[in-house]
């Protein structure tokens, strides 16, 4: 799916302290693209019929939102924002504007902080496996001038990550950190662990040569090593600007994600962007 030239940019809005993180850097990114940022916020109502005035929820929503936009202009003062109140859960409302929207922004509700829990009912986990578009998942501190880590492993959802990977990289004149790891048990009975790892450098290297046509500009390290998928790609991206997955390897579904991109999600300290709905195309249209 390729989203329409003029599919917003949409971020949650929250009332944690977060959230004017997220909002700042999904400004950044629908300003780096020429795209416009969509404010959303989910109104409940049934916290709101508990209240001794349905008046004061529905005004903190909207104090919520001017204070969101007011963050996004002063980042991105050019920026088209517009803001809205939507009635029910907010993963459902952001699953619905997931179908047209160009990237919807979350914030990581305290998972980069959670060592020991597995949150796997976060709205930024469940967000990640449903979403109709890529979901960028915000951390509370702002990232460092690093590169832009991609993952890959030869799959075609991963190919797509890839692509979008470059781009990033492109328009925030980033480095490209593209790694892709093997596991040493599928090396077992199977041949030289080294060979293997020299066949996966390979594959590796001629993925980001065909998909750097489009943009030649932009530095690339390609590392390919033996370890857990999911340990490496938290490691390398503790020095990374942005980590880029897929969501689940050569199964795509709806409502899954892999290990790698939970992994990433649960402990990688730099922002995560998930990528979802995306066709993989190449320059020679492979």
């Amino acid at each position: 799916m390729a989203a329409t030239a003029d599919a917003p940019v949409v971020a949650a809005i929250g009332s944690s302290d977060d959230t004017l993180q997220v909002v700042r850097l999904a400004a950044r990114e629908a300003a780096s693209r020429n795209r416009p940022l969509s404010l959303l916020h989910a109104f409940n109502w049934a916290a709101a019929l508990e209240a001794p005035s349905e008046a004061g929820p529905r005004t903190e929503a909207e104090d919520l939102l001017e204070r969101a936009a007011a963050a996004a202009g002063e980042v991105e003062p050019a920026l088209p924002v517009s803001g809205e109140i939507v009635e029910g859960s907010p993963l459902g409302a952001l699953i619905r504007r997931s179908e047209s929207a160009f990237l919807v922004a979350v914030g990581d509700g305290g998972m980069s902080r959670c060592e020991d829990c597995i949150p796997a009912d976060a709205l930024a986990v469940q967000l990640a496996a449903q979403a109709g578009c890529p979901v960028l998942v915000v951390r509370p501190e702002p990232p460092p001038p690093g590169p832009v880590l991609v993952g890959v492993d030869g799959s075609a959802s991963s190919r797509a990550a890839l692509g979008f990977a470059f781009d990033c990289a492109a328009r925030r004149s980033a480095p490209l950190l593209a790694v892709q790891v093997t596991e040493p048990a599928r090396t077992v009975g199977g041949g030289d662990p080294a060979g293997s790892a020299e066949d996966a450098r390979a594959e590796l290297v001629e993925a980001v040569a065909r998909y750097g046509r489009r943009h030649p500009s932009v530095p690339v390290e390609c590392h390919s090593v033996l370890g857990d998928p999911g340990n490496v790609l938290v490691d390398r991206s503790r020095s990374a600007q942005l980590a880029i997955v897929a969501g689940r390897g050569d199964e795509p579904l709806r409502g899954m994600l892999g290990a790698v991109s939970q992994s990433l999600l649960y402990h990688s300290p730099a922002p995560v962007i998930v990528v979802r709905g995306l066709v993989p195309t190449t320059p020679d249209g492979a």
